[in-house]
């Protein structure tokens, strides 16, 4: 159970990241639902862990608490994985990101027109979470929450699917 959940939590973790960061450096428009579509997608693996475990360990027969508990653990792995890649991500862009984001939504917000004190308002509000984002003791469990709720809440789907045996039943 270990290995699956090992393997698929990396292979999520390395899909979900590589998406983001090809959103970036590829200049695409990254808005939050692609975002979230990306990590569904990389997630989807946890849907796969749970029926390896359950056709290959347990004879095609799970319930439901089982494989949550495996989906939980994908989860958890691609979490950590998502968080140190991005780590690595950052390191090697010498953490310019947050200065590129906030100086491209402080242009974005200017040209769509806002001014006076609504936009000293944003820039003050910008450089102090600058400021947070430098912390890797504030920067690290944010990263983790930005993904692992989705992955919970795919681990919930997961388990609810799988332990139905007629959901993609084991090939003979």
């Amino acid at each position: 159970m270990q290995r699956t959940i090992l393997i698929h939590g990396l292979i999520s973790g390395a899909i979900i990241i590589l998406g983001i960061i090809a959103t970036i450096v590829f200049s695409a428009p990254h808005t939050l639902w692609l975002g979230y579509l990306i990590m569904l997608v990389g997630l989807s693996s946890i849907l796969l862990a749970v029926k390896s475990h359950r056709d290959k360990a347990l004879g095609g027969v799970i319930k439901f608490w089982p494989a949550l508990l495996v989906g939980l653990g994908v989860a958890l792995v691609a979490g950590i994985a998502y968080v140190l890649i991005w780590e690595v991500y950052l390191a090697l862009t010498d953490y310019s990101y947050m200065e590129q984001y906030v100086a491209a939504t402080l242009a974005q917000k200017k040209a769509a027109g806002l001014s006076g004190a609504e936009y000293a308002k944003l820039a003050s509000d910008l450089e102090a979470m600058k400021r947070s984002y430098a912390n890797p003791l504030l920067r690290m469990p944010m990263t983790f929450a930005e993904i692992f709720p989705v992955g919970v809440l795919v681990a919930l789907v997961s388990a609810a699917l799988v332990r139905n045996p007629k959901f993609l039943p084991a090939k003979a």
